[in-house]
């Protein structure tokens, strides 16, 4: 880590020009700090995502607000969906650890009191995937979605929160039941649909983050089998199925888990299920096996957390605009894809530079401090809302302008990703 400092200092240098026009202005965008590795810097960029949503998301009837726009307006008060719901605890509780703050970890039990009494159905034993109006509405069951429910009780643990392991066994009890494929597969079922059919889709999304999920489980608890688990589902999706597709790791899958490379070829941006490879989706694999090998060190999963994460970067940086860009084809390419594939996202972002940070504390290459600073100076000029706190938006145009005035939205953006990212960093950079 000595190297740090030094290589801090030499690529300090490098920025990319800000393309906000027309919000805020470059004016209003501090100079890049000159080092992004310090446990202050992290700290605080927790510290500013937080406090754009402390204050403003509690619900005193009950859950978060999960719709702002950029100055932190509310609007749709009424929808809730259980990833935001569920995602909310968790950066709360991480960020009342964090920060050493009680209060925080409070909020945190202010909003798991809601997914537990008000998403959850005791009649049906399963939780509503949207909630209108403090009353269940769609009972549709995705395992997506219970991946942040593990996720959040397992956060809950470990800020001290709960007193015990019995939330998280009972929601990997229901994950059994409901969507586990078997050890053969070494998968989960992504849905079940309101009347009790499942349905036949196969995909990666819900998978990696269950992993993820199982991963922060085990660390809550030291119980292996969450960690077992977890490794299962890696070796399924980055090894033996990226084998499939050449390397990467593909979105969708047939019901006897064969490559189905049409799925959502014409709703490409779909939120859950997009079409094409998505350079996002390997860095979070290539996360999730750097996170295993910290606690069960292996030669493989170093091997391939570094071949996805180099593939997707050489393929997906976008040499004009800065950051990478949203997906590319089976032929490894985006240039002729719809602007859909050229855009920018913030999850992609901030997954990018916590996995670079993991890399580079793992291997020691320094080629993975140049991408981890290159990425936060695109992120610092066209993201971080200086004004405001927490990221901009959802996403951006290739060229970084923005599409819309929402920074937050029920189910797709709470800051979840950029304000873990920066808990990951801190793993790397302590």
């Amino acid at each position: 880590m000595l190297l740090l400092p030094l290589l801090a200092a030499a690529l300090h240098a490098k920025s990319l020009p800000d393309r906000r026009d027309g919000w805020l202005g470059g004016s209003h965008i501090p100079a890049a700090p000159q080092n992004f590795f310090s446990k202050q810097f992290l700290s605080q960029q927790a510290a500013d995502i937080i406090r754009f949503y402390d204050g403003r998301v509690r619900d005193e009837k009950g859950g978060f607000f999960q719709n702002l726009y950029i100055n932190g307006t509310r609007f749709d008060d009424s929808l809730r969906q259980i990833v935001s719901s569920a995602r909310m605890v968790v950066n709360f509780m991480h960020a009342g650890m964090l920060l050493g703050r009680q209060d925080l970890i409070e909020l945190g039990v202010h909003g798991r009191d809601f997914v537990e009494k008000v998403h959850y159905v005791p009649s049906r034993d399963e939780y509503a995937f949207t909630v209108i109006d403090y009353k269940p509405a769609d009972m549709t069951q995705q395992a997506y979605g219970y991946a942040f429910i593990l996720a959040m009780h397992a956060a809950s643990r470990a800020a001290g929160a709960a007193s015990d392991d019995s939330d998280i066994n009972r929601i990997f009890a229901l994950l059994e039941r409901k969507f586990f494929l078997g050890e053969e597969q070494g998968a989960y079922f992504n849905t079940i649909f309101a009347n009790g059919t499942q349905d036949s889709y196969r995909g990666q999304n819900a998978n990696m983050h269950l992993c993820e999920a199982l991963i922060a489980a085990y660390e809550a608890t030291n119980n292996i089998t969450f960690l077992d688990r977890a490794e299962l589902l890696a070796e399924t999706f980055a090894v033996k199925l990226a084998r499939k597709a050449g390397g990467f790791v593909w979105e969708h899958y047939t019901k006897d888990w064969q490559v189905d490379w049409t799925y959502n070829i014409d709703n490409p941006s779909n939120i859950y299920r997009p079409w094409g490879f998505q350079p996002g989706h390997q860095m979070e694999w290539s996360k999730n096996l750097l996170n295993l090998n910290r606690h069960r060190p292996a030669p493989w999963k170093v091997r391939r957390a570094e071949e996805l994460f180099n593939g997707a970067w050489n393929i997906s940086w976008d040499e004009v605009y800065g950051g990478l860009v949203y997906g590319f084809a089976p032929n490894r390419t985006w240039a002729n894809l719809g602007d859909w594939a050229k855009g920018k996202y913030f999850w992609v972002q901030g997954e990018t530079f916590a996995t670079a940070a993991l890399l580079y504390n793992t291997t020691g290459n320094p080629s993975y401090v140049e991408r981890y600073v290159d990425l936060w100076h695109y992120v610092w000029s066209n993201w971080v809302d200086h004004k405001y706190g927490a990221w901009l938006s959802f996403n951006l145009t290739r060229d970084n302008q923005l599409i819309n005035n929402e920074k937050a939205s029920a189910g797709a953006k709470c800051d979840y990703h950029s304000f873990m990212a920066c808990i990951s960093a801190l793993v790397a950079f302590p």
